[in-house]
C-alpha cells in the first residue's frame, strides 16, 4: 500500500529511538482517519504521521480548517521533495521531524513566592507534536502574503529541517528552546 498511490512506507526509517513508538507509520492510501484516535489516551500516536502533519495544518487561515485542502497541500509538498531530492518525501519527513524534535524545555518552580525556572526533559509526544507545529507554522508564515504557494513553503521547511539547516525556522526554534534550557540548568 503506497501513500497517495505514490510512496511506500517500506524501508523509512526512525532513527531517533525516543520518537520510535509515536512517530505511526501504519501503510494508508489516504491519511485521513476520521477522528478515530480521539476518545482513547494516546491515541494520537497511533494515527499516521503524515496525517498529524496534515492535522496541523488545519489551522484558521489560508486552509481554514478543511482536511481535504490540508491534504492536497501535503500531497503537493511531497510531490515537490520527491522532485528536489529525489528521496522518498516520508523519509525527508522523517528526518525532518527527529532534526527539529527539541530535547530539553524549561519549567516555572515557585519557592517561597521566588519563581525560577529549570530545564527539564520533554516527553517524545511531545517533542513530535512541538516538531510538526513548527513545520506547519513555518509554512504558514513563509507562504503568507508571499508569491509562495503553501505547498512550496512547506516542502521548502521540510528540506531545511531535514538537512539541518539554520534557516529552517523549526530547527531555530529547537536551538532557542534548548539554549534556554541550558541556561537554567
Amino acid at each position: 500500500m503506497h501513500l497517495f498511490g505514490k510512496w511506500s512506507f517500506d524501508g523509512v526509517v526512525i532513527s531517533d529511538q525516543g520518537l520510535q513508538r509515536y512517530i505511526c507509520l501504519r501503510p494508508t492510501p489516504v491519511p485521513h482517519s476520521s477522528g478515530r484516535h480521539e476518545h482513547r489516551r494516546f491515541g494520537k500516536a497511533e494515527v499516521n504521521v503524515v496525517e498529524r502533519l496534515a492535522n496541523n495544518l488545519m489551522k484558521p487561515g489560508r486552509n481554514g480548517g478543511k482536511k481535504t485542502k490540508a491534504i492536497a497541500s501535503v500531497k503537493n509538498a511531497f510531490q515537490i521533495i520527491h522532485l528536489r531530492t529525489s528521496e522518498n518525501p516520508i523519509q525527508v519527513l522523517i528526518r525532518a521531524i527527529e532534526n527539529s524534535a527539541p530535547r530539553e524545555d524549561v519549567t516555572k518552580l515557585t519557592y517561597g513566592g521566588i519563581t525560577y525556572f529549570k530545564a527539564v526533559d520533554i516527553s517524545p509526544q511531545r517533542r513530535l507534536d512541538l516538531s510538526l507545529r513548527w513545520i506547519t507554522e513555518a509554512a504558514r508564515v513563509n507562504s503568507f502574503r508571499s508569491a509562495k504557494t503553501l505547498d512550496e513553503a512547506l516542502a521548502d521547511e521540510i528540506i531545511a529541517a531535514a538537512n539541518n539547516d539554520l534557516k529552517s525556522y523549526a530547527i531555530k526554534k529547537k536551538m532557542d528552546q534548548e539554549r534556554v534550557a541550558l541556561a537554567s540548568r
